[in-house]
């Protein structure tokens, strides 16, 4: 199996793993397409996120690197897979990152009151400069 370089801290992903985030952007759900139009492009602090990242060989809804911050937006499936959830969640804190997870409903329901809380994150997440010495 050939790997690709892949652009979180220097890993290796398999072309599986890379084809199959590529159509996850593809079919994004309602909830994922509601959340990335509030996401994209800097709108929250003027930070990047990234949709469906591979991190620690799982797939990640939405990825901000500078805060360390993966966003999952949990649909019914995520019911069924309570185990592999608690795997990925142990693997990505692993990594270093923070997990934040809302269901479809908050999203679609509650979307500022999710925009809030990630901003909150974000916020604190974020390296303050130092002032200057007198």
């Amino acid at each position: 199996m050939v790997d690709d370089y892949h652009p979180v801290r220097g890993q290796r992903v398999a072309r599986e793993k890379l084809q199959r985030s590529r159509e996850l952007r593809k079919e994004m759900t309602n909830a994922e397409q509601m959340l990335w139009s509030q996401l994209r492009g800097g709108q929250v602090l003027g930070l990047r996120f990234r949709r469906q990242q591979v991190i620690a060989g799982f797939i990640a809804d939405f990825y901000c690197h500078a805060s360390r911050l993966v966003i999952e937006v949990d649909g019914r499936v995520h019911a069924s897979q309570k185990n592999y959830d608690a795997e990925r969640d142990v693997a990505l804190s692993s990594a270093g990152v923070h997990i934040m997870r809302f269901t479809n409903d908050d999203v679609l329901i509650r979307l500022t009151d999710v925009l809030a809380r990630i901003t909150a994150w974000c916020e604190q997440a974020r390296p303050h400069p130092q002032p200057p010495l007198p």
